[in-house]
């Protein structure tokens, strides 16, 4: 049901729970309205953009004794309706992109079209994680401001489409290749996944549910 008005401020309680350190997933369910996407989304993260910069100002005037805010990384998905050329300087995902780190908060994009993002923006990214492309656009688009970029083009074009991946940047001395894990048993066992029926289960998720809405 559509309310006019809460009694809450939801977006407030979003930012306690980054600032908890706690990870924030905003999902819209059916809702394929791009414009109401992008009003929401860019509404909010400027509430976490504003609150942030306040933060590190405040710790950076005196850093012995304000506490120093939490690292936080902002992770988009269909990245290009945000930072396409044309909109890229106009939304506060382009701002955050390439004047955020110093206010200790980086972008992470996701996009199976890397072409369609903003050139300025891609030139930003420190550490970049590269599935097999097999368009020009998109892969000139992954290597853009690279160093040996035409080499890398080809260990890119001979790597396994399903589970392997390019990793080059700052996370890494060099580029490197890896091979991603099995979605299998021994994956769900290494995240302490039990059973579902299993009372240890319902224990974790019963406790889970108490410290994000503690009564």
């Amino acid at each position: 049901m559509l309310k006019s008005f809460v009694h809450k401020d939801l977006i407030n309680d979003l930012i306690t729970y980054l600032e908890k350190g706690k990870h924030v997933i905003l999902e819209f369910g059916s809702q394929n309205n791009l414009l109401s996407y992008m009003l929401a989304t860019n509404i909010i993260t400027r509430r976490i953009h504003k609150k942030y910069v306040e933060a590190a100002e405040i710790y950076n005037a005196d850093p012995n004794n304000k506490p120093k805010p939490k690292q936080l990384m902002i992770t988009i998905e269909e990245a290009h309706k945000f930072l396409e050329p044309s909109i890229a300087k106009s939304t506060i995902f382009g701002t955050i992109a390439r004047e955020m780190r110093k206010y200790f908060v980086t972008l992470l994009i996701v996009d199976q079209r890397p072409s369609g993002i903003d050139s300025e923006v891609l030139s930003q990214i420190g550490t970049r994680i590269t599935a097999l492309l097999n368009d020009d656009k998109d892969i000139d688009a992954v290597f853009t401001g690279v160093s040996g970029a035409s080499t890398l083009k080809t260990v890119l074009s001979q790597m396994d489409p399903k589970q392997q991946a390019l990793i080059l940047g700052y996370a890494v001395p060099m580029p490197v290749v890896i091979r991603t894990r099995n979605y299998d048993s021994e994956f769900y066992k290494s995240l302490n996944y039990v059973d579902k029926n299993s009372n240890e289960l319902n224990k974790k998720a019963e406790e889970r549910i108490n410290e994000f809405w503690p009564e």
